[in-house]
């Protein structure tokens, strides 16, 4: 006859088996959604200064300085399978030095449960808009994406890009003001 032992180690192999086979059946079911919404971004405010970068060098680059306008509606996409999602916003631009710049210049949090909606104005950035040049001045192809990274219960950790994007330049003079 079989010990106890025995006839545990089948039991609990047979139960993490059936929960294994149930986890990816759920994995399967979420899967192939869709998870794009449109996002309107606007920005507000545009500067742009030439100072000493002093976490790199003692040279003088370029920051950048925007205050945007958000609004989105990303309730759609929390189901069974999210548990959360981390939004960013990021800046692309081309410069004569680097063919694709990409800097993220905020970003969020939203946990299954919270308010979902995003109706923000006037929003300052999280982080600095930093050149590793001076290739922001009189740049004209500056481009602000909404995208966002979806946390799951059980799969895959997508990386989502919102369908609406916004195309600002930066002005032709520095500015002389503070920040």
């Amino acid at each position: 006859m079989h010990t106890v032992l025995t006839r545990g180690n089948a039991t609990v192999a047979y139960t993490l088996s059936v929960l294994a086979c149930l986890t990816f059946s759920c994995f399967l079911s979420t899967v192939f959604l869709d998870y794009r919404t449109d996002a309107n971004i606007n920005t507000v405010r545009v500067l742009v200064k030439n100072v000493p970068d002093y976490g790199a060098s003692r040279e003088k680059h370029d920051l950048g300085y925007i205050t945007f306008d958000l609004q989105t509606n990303l309730t759609g996409i929390f189901n069974w399978n999210v548990k959360q999602l981390f939004l960013y916003l990021t800046a692309e631009y081309q410069t004569p030095a680097n063919q694709l710049n990409q800097v993220v210049l905020w970003d969020k949090i939203i946990l299954r449960g919270e308010n979902a909606v995003l109706d923000f104005k006037n929003l300052n950035t999280k982080y600095y808009f930093w050149d590793d040049g001076n290739g922001l001045k009189d740049n004209r192809n500056v481009s602000l994406y909404l995208s966002w990274n979806i946390i799951p219960n059980a799969g895959l950790l997508p990386s989502v890009q919102a369908t609406g994007k916004h195309l600002f330049k930066f002005p032709a003079d520095y500015a002389t003001s503070s920040i």
